[in-house]
Order: structure tokens, then sequence, then C-alpha cells
């Protein structure tokens, strides 16, 4: 089977790496770009921090700060607006994997033409478009290693996900030191959306020689960083650690695959609203039970990495132990069932599981598990998660 690796050009990593943002645009002889972020960020100072920078270095910048938590077509078509009218020549993703995503399509919409949905889907982006540096703020999706933009067509309540080479970031500037300030439910929630794309990563079908070291490498660090990182926000050596997991699940999955978790998060994050890596983590420990006798080595390899289970634990014995840590972590850091974070009632939720089911088939990402369901198994385990 071939291998494919898809990075950036460039990646900077460690504390300080966003103060290399001027140099590395002006290696791409920039003089006017669009930043791309949220409404939180430009609150909190940190947009005004990079705008200061580039002011200061004589490059003209443009902010689009208006992207939502799961991203949608018209926060896209907002930012492409205001790519036109300032005519960047380089687009600056500041954020969790929300602008970054979005960054990510406005940047290829330079190349080419709208509507977006009609890139989604593999490998359906006929042109490179504006470079992209990416700037992550929180320590999650890895959003700025890969090829993956995860946009919600709100006309059809349908979280797109697009992937293709063209969306890559050209640079990626990681620096742990932006992640300090992220409240204790957010380092939760994203940090186990990071160990979700390593698990997910390794025990895909798609998996390989050059993403399994690096799926490995990240849930070891998430397994013995996230709780300090949650308790102590201000352990650097644990946040570092959280956002350089963060970035190997992201190089790791976006070049094997995500799996049934991401699939059936989709259709919750479209419907109800659930951020990204909080539907990740609730479903994570029903997922991996369903999953394990598909891959029962590769859980156990995982469970032998995590220091779950020893050498000469059975395989059976270290499936187990995995399974108890999933359900231990999220109890430690908070994180309830899927009845405490959808907005309504039980038998509300169930009318709609049908239609959720087949949209978590549809994304392609439940085909990559090592158990395949049937709509009628995705159902079972919404009933089981909830």
């Amino acid at each position: 089977m071939l291998s494919q690796m898809n990075l950036p050009s460039t990646i900077i990593l460690g504390g300080g790496a966003s103060r290399e943002l001027v140099p590395q645009l002006q290696r791409l002889s920039a003089q006017r770009v669009l930043v791309v972020s949220d409404s939180f960020l430009q609150k909190t100072g940190v947009v005004g921090r990079i705008l200061s920078e580039l002011e200061t270095a004589g490059i003209k910048a443009s902010v689009y700060a208006g992207v939502q938590p799961d991203p949608t077509v018209a926060n896209v078509m907002e930012g492409w607006d205001l790519l036109r009218t300032c005519q960047a020549e380089v687009v600056i993703a500041l954020g969790g994997g929300s602008p970054i995503d979005a960054a990510k399509v406005i940047a290829v919409l330079a190349a080419n033409p709208s509507p977006v949905r009609q890139y989604e889907g593999y490998h359906r982006i006929p042109r490179p478009g504006l470079p992209l540096v990416a700037i992550p703020t929180t320590a999650g999706t890895g959003s700025e290693m890969t090829r993956v933009a995860v946009i919600t067509d709100t006309e059809r309540d349908v979280k797109m996900m697009l992937l293709d080479a063209h969306l890559v970031p050209r640079i990626a500037l990681v620096d742990y030191e932006l992640t300090l300030t992220m409240p204790a439910s957010l380092t939760a929630h994203v940090g186990v959306d990071t160990l979700t794309h390593g698990i997910e990563a390794y025990i895909s079908r798609r998996a390989n020689s050059l993403t399994d070291p690096l799926a490995l490498s990240c849930v070891e660090l998430v397994s013995r960083n996230l709780l300090t990182a949650f308790a102590e926000p201000n352990h650097c050596a644990a946040r570092e650690a959280m956002m350089t997991a963060a970035s190997l699940g992201g190089m790791a999955f976006a070049n094997s695959s995500v799996c049934l978790v991401h699939g059936m998060s989709r259709p919750l994050g479209a419907l109800y609203h659930v951020p990204h890596g909080l539907s990740n983590a609730v479903l994570l420990p029903t997922v991996t039970r369903f999953s394990l006798p598909g891959a029962p080595e590769r859980y156990a390899e995982l469970a032998r990495r995590m220091r779950l289970a020893g050498a000469d634990d059975s395989i059976e014995t270290a499936g187990d132990a995995l399974n108890l840590f999933l359900l231990e972590l999220n109890r430690k850091l908070g994180i309830g069932r899927l009845r405490d974070v959808v907005s309504v009632d039980w038998p509300t939720f169930s009318s709609r599981m049908d239609a959720m089911a087949e949209a978590a088939l549809a994304s392609g990402s439940p085909q990559n598990n090592p158990r395949v369901p049937t709509a009628d198994e995705i159902k079972q385990l919404y009933r089981e998660a909830w």
C-alpha cells in the first residue's frame, strides 16, 4: 500500500513560535494580509498583539474576527469578501480549529470559485489558494497540520468535510504559550479530542508506516500530560507536551484518517452545536468499546504505550485497561454523557437518530473504522452514550 504525507512546508514549534510570524511573512514578500480569528481572541488582546507586530513591520493587516464555533459557509464567505476588498496576499489563521478551518477555505477561494459545497469530500479542490500561516491557540484539533477543513452548511444542517492537499497551511507556528490562558473545560475537551485523533489515526484501516509513529507519540504525550495541564494551567511543560501532541495527532489523522468517533460526532455539531472536541470526548469510550474487537492488537499496543498495560499482559487485559482509562479520564475531566451536552430530551434526540446515523455514514469516516458499523449499530451506540 502506498503512503502519502501532506504537511506544512515550514513548522516552528515551541514557546514564542508565534513571534516568528513577521520573519515568515517577509520570506513570502507579503505586504497585505488577512487575519482570520474569533471575537474571544480579539477581546483578550491576542489579535491586537499580532496586529501590533505586523504594523511595526510595515505589513498592512485586515481582520475578520467573525468565525464562530463550528464555522459556517456564511463565515467563510464573509471572510472571503473582506479578502477581496483588502487584496491580501497571505491569510493568517489565529485561533483554534474553527478559525483555522475557516481560513483554509477562505484562502483556497482566492483561486477556486464558490460555492463551497462543491468541494465537500476528498480531493475536489482544483487549484492552490493563497499561502496560509496557521497559529493555533488551543492544543486540540491539530488543524494547523492538516489537509482537512470542516465547515457547516446551515442550509442542509450538515458539517461538510473537505480534504485536499491544497488546504494544508504553508507555515505552522505552534506556540504553547498561547494556550496558557485556556479555561479548564476547554483544556479538557480539546485534550480528549487530541487523544481521539491519535487513537483513530492508529486503529484506522488507512493507518500506515508513516502515520503510526506520530499517532503513538501523540497518545503517549496525552496520557502523561493532560491531567496535569487540566489541574495546573500554568504548568509549561505539560502545556508544551499537549501542544506537541495536538500537532502530532493532526499530522497522523490527516494522512491516515479519522474513524467512527468523528463520523458520529459531526451530526452532534450540526444539529445541536456541541463543540467538536466535547462531542468526540463524550463518544470516545463507547465507540472504543464497540471497535476494539476489530483491531485488538492495535488497541493493546495503545494501552501499552500509555502505560496502562505491560508487555506480559494479554491483549484482552490491555484492551480492558484502555476502556477503563477512557471512562476514568472523562470522569476526572468533568466530561459527562451525551445527555449532558445536547440541549434536547431523549424523545427529541431519538426521533433524529435515523438521520444522524445516515449522516455519520455519509461522512465516510466510519468506513475507516476497524469494525465498520451499520446504521442500526450507530443508533445503538448513541443510545449507549446517552
